[in-house]
């Protein structure tokens, strides 16, 4: 960071010098940034709705279609009220036959090239991003359209994380990246220079983990690009509360739209175990979840009663766990267990609310081939592809399943890594990797606490450093259960 630092001064200093040099806008020609956004009519401009591209970061399910074409509708009917012509929106799942597009990088040279001709402006939404139109074009008239701008609600870590890579470890709260349901905007001047260098710059990790982290970081470039410029119009609030008015957007709760949750007898799950870890981490299994499932078996690499657990003949391996993983889809597959729709699964350390995944489940055709969790990338820059992040639980419905396997896919090794050969599968099958925010492949201290506190979590990994039991009833646990547990509790006491 000091070598920055000096770097800027130095930068500054030149340009009080050389101030007509084109490229250097520290001075923003004389007014400041604050100057610039609280006067709209600075620059003698309005932004009206066709000066605005939308894109709504859509995924290929049908599911999640229909609720982008919901928020489509809505944005249309909008610029009718407002007597303005209808605003061009793009569902990003839509933009090309590229499936690592919702990494954002990869579309963005044809966003740029496509919309920016014509606009000023490319605002991203997610499925559940309300948005009052006046408002936001209010919003953006306060801005010089000339000048480079990265608009949202800030979000920064309170301590170094690991879905983060470390970064900022001294200082976590010293740097800010969007909260991408409350929406956030590039100005098309950025837009343009970011699409440029994605073609001989991209990213320097090969992983996409935390896209809106990795996005801010590329934008600001250690320095050189823009940092995230704070709107306090883009809300987090949500839509019924009645502190709005002013916003220019807002958010629906997760799941608002869905239908009944699916039976517990229609999902069966499979629990990823050994012999080393039969005295702790089962345990904790048993003592948290497991009751909850109609249907679960423990998979490891010796055969122990009292469990039970079964060996499917596959040796256990320090990492990876592909062979295992696909002997546990043979077996899930043939029919002979179980003829639940529904597969789940999960390592021996990671915690998971069934309750709240049944509700989940409840907006899926299991007549698809469903495929959803948390979902990573990996070479998303060069033609790579995303996968389901294995210990935060991986979802298959039956029709997957057996796609999966007709489709000749498997493991190049027994300790290959059984998340990323999945999502090649589906990569290559050409069957889609949906994403669900509500699960999570770390700790929840790992995560932004805003961001946890509007959700109602479905898991968490890994048992590092925490009291699993106290994780589970304070962020997985139902209310109901936990009275009933307060109760029982009580009662034993008594």
């Amino acid at each position: 960071m000091s070598g920055y630092t000096a770097g800027h001064g130095l930068i500054c200093f030149c340009c009080s010098l050389i101030f007509f040099v084109p490229s250097c806008n520290a001075f923003y020609d004389g007014i400041s940034e604050k100057q610039e956004r609280n006067d709209p009519q600075m620059f003698d401009q309005f932004i009206e709705v066709q000066d605005v591209v939308f894109v709504i970061q859509s995924q290929k399910n049908s599911y999640h279609t229909h609720r982008a074409e919901q928020r489509r509708t809505e944005l249309l009917h909008q610029a009718q009220t407002l007597n303005q012509s209808s605003p061009d929106v793009v569902l990003l799942h839509k933009l090309s036959d590229y499936d690592g597009n919702w990494s954002i990088l990869p579309a963005l040279p044809r966003l740029a090239s496509q919309y920016c001709q014509t606009s000023l402006w490319i605002v991203f939404l997610e499925e559940e991003t309300n948005v009052n139109l006046h408002n936001l074009l209010q919003v953006l008239s306060k801005f010089n359209t000339r000048k480079e701008w990265f608009l949202g609600r800030p979000l920064h870590d309170d301590e170094p994380t690991i879905i983060h890579h470390y970064a900022f470890s001294e200082d976590p709260s010293s740097f800010s990246y969007p909260d991408f349901m409350a929406g956030w905007a590039l100005s098309c001047p950025l837009a343009k220079r970011t699409a440029e260098r994605v073609n001989y710059e991209p990213p320097k990790s090969d992983f996409t983990i935390d896209l809106q982290h990795e996005i801010a970081l590329y934008i600001w470039e250690e320095g050189r690009g823009p940092a995230l410029t704070v709107v306090n119009e883009f809300c987090s609030e949500l839509q019924r509360l009645s502190s709005t008015g002013d916003c220019a957007t807002t958010i629906n709760t997760f799941l608002s739209a869905c239908g009944n949750p699916v039976q517990k007898e229609d999902v069966f799950v499979a629990v990823k175990t050994c012999q080393r870890f039969h005295g702790d981490r089962v345990p904790l299994v048993k003592q948290t979840w497991e009751k909850d499932a109609a249907s679960l078996e423990y998979y490891s690499d010796f055969t122990d009663p009292y469990i039970p657990t079964i060996h499917l003949g596959v040796p256990n391996t320090e990492r990876g766990h592909c062979q295992k993983t696909f002997a546990i889809l043979k077996r899930f597959a043939s029919g002979v267990v179980t003829q639940a729709p529904w597969l789940l699964i999960v390592d021996d350390d990671t915690l998971i609310s069934l309750p709240r995944l049944w509700r989940l489940l409840g907006c899926y055709d299991p007549n698809e081939a469903v495929s959803v969790g948390e979902r990573y990338g990996y070479g998303l820059s060069r033609d790579g592809y995303s996968y389901i992040t294995g210990g935060g639980g991986m979802v298959f419905s039956r029709v997957a399943v057996q796609n999966i396997l007709a489709g000749g896919c498997g493991c190049h090794s027994s300790d290959a890594p059984d998340d990323m050969v999945l999502g090649m599968c589906l990569t290559t099958l050409g069957l889609p990797v949906t994403h669900s925010p509500l699960f999570h492949q770390a700790r929840p201290q790992d995560y932004v606490k805003e961001l946890l506190a509007r959700q109602s979590p479905i898991s968490f990994h890994k048992h590092w450093n925490i009291n699993p039991v106290a994780v589970y009833q304070h962020w997985l646990k139902e209310p109901n259960q936990r009275r009933a547990h307060s109760l029982t509790k009580t009662r034993e006491e008594l």
